[in-house]
């Protein structure tokens, strides 16, 4: 049987169907209802095999794993960038002959429905109730800076302390903020909740256990990792995964070569443009962290402490010196995944 490409675009209440063929033929498309059992049926309906392709979303979990087993190969992408006429046939075409013509510039999401599902959701309500944790400190911290009032210090947030402050504000500005901080005491209790659980859930998973050995790794940052990255197959090379966690180095070069003595010769132009912005902000504030822990004066003793003193000593600016600890802690944690070793000290000393 012939190849059949299909693309999906999901949406809450119904589904754009798009069947091509391996010519980039359009046989038919069709909506049905956002159901599982009419979704499937919709699915099987086209004959085998299948190659599904729909964008990144709300749904896209979902309709992953109701749609993994009908289909040879799946894959989800990001929200493709379109101009001019815009509908859901459009994209559901669209997705159908992205599957179909495979171009290195679409971005593939990796899905990998029930690996580690309960620690991956606990992590993500954490980080999800932390972020608005620090909205409804800003909120408060802004009312005060709206009146004037100096000195401001985190006890502004201490529900013992916070009378002291409030009595510094009039009273429709002080109702509000009195409003922000009930605000702010639900979510320190909820973050605190989301904690032990995602602590929890840290427990079952033997991986996690096994990374936060890496230097400045505790065990959320562990789970972080654990969840976010799910396998460390998905990268060949640490430097793959350094770009995916933002610590790639963009480096740009132009007029690449010159004639010199009636002969080409390459010059040396290139320069380096920061760091890759696509990538994952989790993972890159992880290390990132990591390496601000490994650079403190607790950790004198240790290896990469040691290095990164050497970095300063031959006058590597701070921040670049943490850059290159962050990126020997991201290689470590990697092999240490790969190869379900701890963490050896002595490694760091060899290599330094």
């Amino acid at each position: 049987m012939p190849l059949r490409y299909i693309g999906i675009d999901v949406h809450t209440s119904s589904c754009t169907i798009a069947v091509m063929g391996p010519s980039g033929k359009r046989l038919r498309h069709w909506q049905v209802e956002t159901d599982r059992q009419v979704l499937v049926e919709a699915v099987r309906s086209v004959p085998s095999p299948r190659h599904i392709c729909f964008e990144e979303g709300t749904l896209s979990d979902w309709v992953f794993e109701l749609l993994e087993p009908l289909a040879a190969e799946l894959q989800v992408i990001q929200p493709l960038r379109t101009r001019g006429v815009k509908s859901d046939a459009h994209d559901a075409w669209a997705a159908a002959d992205t599957m179909r013509l495979q171009p290195a510039d679409v971005t593939r999401v990796f899905k990998a429905p029930g690996t580690f599902t309960a620690l991956r959701k606990a992590v993500r309500s954490h980080g999800l109730i932390q972020r608005d944790m620090v909205r409804a400190k800003n909120r408060i911290h802004a009312c005060y800076r709206a009146r004037g009032v100096q000195g401001l210090d985190s006890s502004i947030y201490d529900p013992l302390q916070r009378d002291k402050w409030l009595k510094k504000l009039p009273p429709p500005q002080r109702k509000m903020t009195q409003c922000f901080c009930v605000e702010l005491d639900g979510l320190v209790a909820a973050c605190h909740q989301a904690e032990l659980w995602m602590l929890e859930e840290a427990q079952r998973v033997p991986i996690v256990g096994l990374i936060s050995t890496a230097p400045g790794i505790s065990t959320i940052r562990a789970s972080q990792i654990v969840a976010t990255v799910v396998s460390p197959h998905r990268f060949r090379t640490s430097r793959q995964f350094w770009a995916y966690c933002g610590l790639g180095i963009v480096m740009r070069s132009s007029s690449d070569w010159a004639m010199e003595e009636k002969r080409w010769v390459r010059t040396n132009l290139t320069h380096t443009r920061g760091l890759n912005h696509n990538h994952q902000p989790l993972l890159k504030n992880v290390f990132k962290g990591a390496a601000f822990t490994i650079s403190s004066p607790m950790m004198a003793a240790h290896p990469l402490h040691q290095s990164y003193q050497r970095l300063l000593a031959a006058g590597t600016k701070p921040n670049l010196a943490r850059l290159t600890i962050a990126r020997r802690i991201a290689a470590a944690v990697l092999a240490m995944w790969k190869n379900k070793e701890t963490y050896n000290p002595t490694k760091q000393t060899i290599a330094a």
